[in-house]
């Protein structure tokens, strides 16, 4: 419990919780300073603004399947006029030869530590280093998509400062793992700290009704974060089960993160209405929706471990997946077999 927060501590002023909670996650970090913001789409356009302004540079790069990409109505674009340079292919990582092909000097590089559209991936540790190093000699400042930072920490064993000091700029959802209502934090220097913060005025995203994120996210850092390991270990244990169950093929395999994906054999909208069925019977939802790929009787489903999918055994949710194939399978049959009688 966070027994520093009490009835006392103040809202505003010095010591509040918002401060206290920059100062927390800059100092897990090993970085001066932090900005707590509302979300994480405000937090990645304010960094890569003052980044792309710092360098003269309107243009950033980034994996194509990037949250700022896929999510956020080319708000990088129409708020900021920056543009992006997509790195390498959509269906697996960017390596060190796709940053050496950007067309023109980039202001900044982003990664998305793990990748999450394509399941989770993580490069190798001595793959980021050298990437982040080769964008540095083209003289681009280097920022992590790290809403799911606390997730990679088990992964790369190594102490969050090492990971994070790879990078001039983070961000870390309060939201994502951390199952704050809302929030975000922005990591950096001093300089850019106060940079970023000036922004945040500009764009509504600084207030004093923050508080309660400051305090929720200061429980979390204290009760999730160092469950990271466990969650992991629990993702690993799941994907083994539907590997051995045939349903689906896991990918990553195994899972070097709380995240993964599971390809399974039945088309995306009979996989959602099915899970739908299946969660009102159980009170299991596996997934929030199943998403196409290039064929149309197969989908992907994203299977993310956080602190409520702990009270839920591995094997269960591993049957579960199969009996979604196996239900899928006895449709299309009923299905055919209509389709074989008679007018």
């Amino acid at each position: 419990m966070l027994a520093f927060v009490s009835a006392d501590t103040p809202h505003v002023g010095p010591g509040n919780p918002v401060q206290m909670l920059e100062h927390r996650i800059a100092d897990l970090l090993g970085k001066p300073a932090a900005l707590l913001l509302p979300t994480g789409k405000m937090a990645q356009q304010i960094a890569l603004r003052v980044h792309c302004d710092r360098a003269g540079r309107p243009v950033f790069a980034a994996h194509p399947t990037c949250h700022l990409l896929n999510w956020e109505y080319d708000g990088y674009a129409v708020v900021h006029g920056l543009r992006c340079c997509r790195l390498g292919d959509a269906h697996r990582l960017f390596g060190a030869a796709d940053i050496e092909s950007i067309p023109e000097p980039p202001g900044a590089v982003v990664w998305e530590l793990p990748q999450r559209e394509i399941g989770g991936e993580l490069p190798s540790w001595a793959d980021l280093q050298d990437q982040v190093a080769l964008a540095r000699a083209r003289g681009a400042a280097t920022h992590l998509d790290g809403a799911r930072l606390w997730e990679t920490q088990p992964a790369y064993d190594r102490p969050f400062p090492e990971i994070a000091g790879l990078f001039d700029s983070i961000y870390v959802s309060l939201y994502k793992t951390l199952e704050v209502p809302r929030g975000a934090v922005l990591v950096g220097d001093a300089d850019f700290v106060a940079e970023a913060r000036t922004w945040s005025v500009r764009l509504g995203g600084e207030s004093v009704g923050n508080w309660p994120l400051g305090l929720a996210g200061l429980l979390a850092l204290d009760e999730i974060v160092p469950r990271m390991g466990a969650y992991r270990d629990r993702a690993v244990e799941i994907a083994e089960l539907i590997r051995r169950s045939g349903a689906g093929v896991v990918r990553p395999d195994p899972p070097p993160t709380a995240l993964f994906h599971v390809h399974i054999p039945v088309a995306p909208d009979v996989a959602t209405r099915l899970q739908q069925e299946m969660a009102a019977d159980s009170g299991v939802q596996l997934f929030a929706e199943a998403r196409a790929t290039a064929d149309p009787a197969r989908s992907v489903i994203e299977i993310s471990i956080g602190e409520a999918a702990m009270d839920i055994g591995a094997a269960e949710v591993a049957d579960l997946i199969t009996e979604l194939v196996q239900r899928a399978a006895n449709d299309r049959s009923q299905a055919e077999d209509w389709k074989g009688m008679p007018a």
